[in-house]
């Protein structure tokens, strides 16, 4: 490296080091927090993790410079803004106005400059009155959203969101790999990893020695808006169902929401949302300041990072919405001797409030050292950075899951097969590993191989992505920093690598059942307990030299895999099949997973399937979590020797179902795909009251909450005891509960609950009420005791049933208690039917 370059870089790293300490980013909405966030940047380059000209053109993206300052270099195109069509319909005019006259102080962190900067105070609320009545006309009909049977579409669906359910999906899809988490928000339990572990115990002089200040190092978090002020309702849940519509630079990816979904999430990130009060900012435009704000904004130069393509508007302007004059290029900009966009405020100039780090970045990059040669991998690299892959990916050890951010990654069931099961893959090697087809169908959202995991890959928008399947085999196949995405295409083939696979399918087969079905789905069938990539198809998505390494050696490939390896120092350990030839035994294996689809399942699956499987608990309770008609897809079936069992719905924390008798076959759970709902294999059905048991009323006549998110429940799972009986736990309002059913008399069920306030001096204004029956008829037996038309007859306990009051509840009658406000509560209710 030219000894310019060395003096440049280290001046860089030294800014940065020092501007991590003295300059924070915008963390949160203070209006100190005017410096501009990109993720990539204050995550690598202020702790000196990628060179200076990278960190430098990151943010010449980011902030849009080459939008008025035109550079060739790819990695230097402009991210832009936001399309502006329908903006009146999506934000509201109020913000928008706040946000024209001071944009870091309306969004933090944000990458839009003060184009107003320089500008008197007088005349910037005119100018900014003008804008912003010029952008409450740029009005767009919201797309039609048709329903389909995955994704139901309800009436205004908008309006209808589940802030609970909306809690869950930002917590749990991905939104906290880039966003700030809630605090109060509830973990699983997770144990740490390794490299965790290992953090916990050493000093920081120790994590700096041994290199791990990037694994140790806080992620910090793009700071959100205020999403009351800003949005709409309408306007927030139609941009989470495509933001590619208003955002084409793929910063904020599409999550695949369905319309409900979409719906709850905005419910969740609007949940602070007040009634709108009269404001100064409120105003009646005339249609002289509509068009005084098209033509500022043609003046201001707004359409070099905004499109605004709404023909009536321009008509009526008879103005188009084109940049007013061409800027230098940015090769020949010079910071020392002139006003630019990142000093001092300017009149005429946008004003970035960047920092010294941010500066010196920003001045290698537009000076570059001509030896410097940028290669593909810098562009892939770059490319990576700009859409912040490296939030979830890490690739050679740069990126990956924040440390602090692991636990909110969980499994379904939360089932624990450790980081690798649950977190996003590396993508270092990917490719070498991953077929060019196979990733084309990850980045448009049609790889689904892990149905596992909560985590959801987003899709970015195709004209982003189109080239970096190519650009990954070019980089990581030809192990070079030379050439195009257009060269290396060419993979060692199934004969290169295995030879012939001529009457190899049935060995193949045989290996499966020798161990890789204790871990692996086929075609979607699995052996009980299994969890695991679907192993169909694999033969399309990773190349055969890939595969051949990985069987051969899994750690090499993939660090901390829990891959086990079948051919320790090259010896197969199954001597009966092929001889023990360990490379005859691994093309057979590809053999048959190439022709998976015109072969049968291992024979271990098709054997298990074709076995009894009715649970009979016999010395200890069986717990099955399952899909059942009455309890729905969230169901716990509990069954007991005493031939009494239930159902427990942990999605609507009720007590669904009981019956005696038989218990349940589980073949259907265990074995068949999109798994069918097991019915009661006993008679003597009862079905229990709806919706869940406590609620916090306001008094005796609100009605009871219809579903566990509107009474604020959250399930936290369940332990059990050494009889093997669960005792589920959950939360709603100030209450910790902890719930246990089991039989009593060996004819009815008994339900203990113990209650316990999380803060006992909680000032809470409702009261506490119990749901002890109900019916469509509901008639006393004891004070404590009612029976309903079905002959379900429930008891609760003395002294806490002599006070229940019956009630009507729609077509039903119910019988609700009060119970006190202790902080320790403990409730016995017996079900006899």
């Amino acid at each position: 490296m030219p000894q310019s370059s060395r003096i440049q870089t280290v001046l860089l790293h030294t800014l940065l080091t020092v501007g991590s300490l003295i300059i924070s980013p915008p963390l949160a909405n203070s209006e100190e927090n005017v410096v501009p966030f990109v993720a990539g940047f204050d995550r690598f380059a202020r702790h000196g993790s990628i060179d200076a000209a990278t960190a430098g053109s990151l943010l010449i993206s980011e902030l849009s410079c080459t939008a008025c300052h035109a550079s060739d270099a790819e990695i230097q195109q402009p991210k832009r803004g936001p399309i502006l069509d329908g903006v009146a319909d999506r934000i509201n005019k109020a913000w928008l106005q706040k946000f024209l006259t001071a944009p870091a102080t309306a969004k933090p962190g944000t990458t839009m400059p003060d184009v107003l900067a320089g500008v008197p105070a007088d005349e910037k609320r005119e100018t900014v009155a003008a804008l912003t009545a010029f952008l409450a006309t740029l009005h767009k009909p919201f797309p039609e959203i048709k329903a389909t049977g995955l994704n139901p579409v309800p009436l205004e669906f908008w309006d209808r969101g589940n802030s609970d359910l909306g809690k869950e999906l930002y917590h749990t899809t991905g939104c906290v790999a880039c966003h700030a988490p809630d605090p109060e928000y509830d973990v699983p339990a997770i144990a740490p990893s390794p490299i965790d572990q290992l953090l916990e115990q050493l000093e920081p002089e120790e994590i700096a020695e041994m290199g791990l200040e990037s694994a140790a190092r806080r992620v910090e978090s793009i700071p959100h808006p205020d999403f009351p002020e800003k949005y709409t309702q309408k306007g927030l849940t139609f941009f989470l169902l495509n933001p590619e519509s208003v955002r084409t630079s793929g910063r904020m990816p599409n999550f695949s929401f369905g319309a409900v979904d979409a719906a709850d999430l905005a419910a969740y990130l609007m949940r602070s949302k007040v009634p709108p009060e009269s404001s100064s900012a409120e105003f009646a435009a005339t249609d002289g300041d509509v068009k005084k704000g098209q033509q500022l904004f043609n003046k201001l130069g707004c359409a070099s990072c905004h499109t605004v393509a709404v023909a009536n508007v321009v008509a009526k302007t008879n103005a188009g919405s084109t940049p007013a004059a061409t800027a230098k290029t940015l090769a020949s900009l010079n910071f020392t001797h002139a006003p630019s966009c990142i000093g001092a405020p300017q009149r005429g100039l946008p004003h970035f409030a960047i920092d010294d780090a941010q500066r010196a970045a920003l001045q290698v990059a537009i000076n570059p050292d001509s030896s410097t040669k940028i290669t593909l991998s810098d562009q892939l690299r770059a490319k990576m950075l700009q859409l912040n892959c490296y939030a979830c990916h890490d690739r050679d050890k740069s990126g990956g899951v924040g440390r602090f951010r692991r636990p909110y990654f969980e499994t379904v069931g939360n089932v624990d097969i450790g980081d690798e099961g649950r977190l996003p893959p590396s993508l270092t090697s990917v490719g070498r590993k991953l077929t060019t087809p196979w990733l084309k169908n990850v980045f448009a959202g049609k790889a689904v191989i892990r149905p596992h995991m909560h985590i959801r890959m987003p899709v970015f928008p195709a004209e982003l992505t189109k080239n970096l399947p190519a650009e990954f085999a070019a980089v990581d196949f030809a192990n070079t920093e030379s050439g195009t995405a257009d060269q290396f295409q060419t993979q060692p083939s199934d004969e290169d690598v295995f030879g012939s696979l001529q009457g190899l399918d049935n060995d193949g087969r045989a290996l499966m059942d020798a161990g890789c079905v204790q871990c692996h789905i086929f075609k979607g069938e699995v052996l009980p307990g299994t969890v695991g990539v679907d192993l169909a198809g694999i033969a399309g998505r990773v190349y055969p030299q890939w595969f051949h390494d990985f069987l051969h050696n899994p750690a090499a490939l993939k660090e901390r895999t829990r891959m086990p390896t079948f051919f320790p120092n090259g010896n197969s350990q199954n001597k009966d099949i092929l001889d023990g030839d360990t490379e005859k035994q691994i093309a057979a294996m590809w053999a048959y997973l190439k022709d998976i689809d015109k072969l049968p399942i291992p024979e271990k699956i098709i054997a298990a399937r074709n076995q009894d499987y009715e649970l009979v608990p016999k010395d200890r309770a069986i717990v099955l979590r399952t899909f059942m008609p009455e309890a729905g897809t969230h169901a716990i079936a509990v069954g007991f020797p005493e031939d009494v069992h239930f159902a427990f719905d942990s999605e609507n924390i009720r007590l669904a179902e009981g019956w005696k008798g038989r218990f349940l076959d589980a073949q259907g759970t265990w074995f068949v795909r999109f798994t069918p709902p097991a019915d009661p294999l006993g008679e003597q059905l009862a079905t229990f009251p709806e919706s869940v048991p406590f609620a916090l009323l306001v008094d005796a006549k609100q009605t009871w909450p219809a579903d566990a998110g509107a009474a604020g429940y959250r399930f936290r799972g369940y332990r059990l005891n050494k009889a093997g009986v669960p005792t589920f736990l959950y939360q709603f309002g100030n209450y910790d509960v902890e719930d246990t059913i089991q039989p009593a008399d060996g004819q009815s069920l008994m339900r203990r609950f113990r209650l316990k306030q999380r803060s006992p001096n909680s000032q809470e204004q409702r009261s506490l009420w119990l749901r002890g029956h109900q019916g469509l008829e509901l008639k006393p037996v004891t004070p404590q005791t009612y029976v309903n038309e079905t002959g379900l007859q429930i008891t609760v306990s003395k002294g806490i049933g002599n006070s229940g009051e019956l009630r009507r509840n729609g077509p039903k009658t119910e019988s609700i208690i009060p119970l006190p406000n202790n902080s320790d509560l403990e409730i016995e209710v017996r079900y006899s039917w």
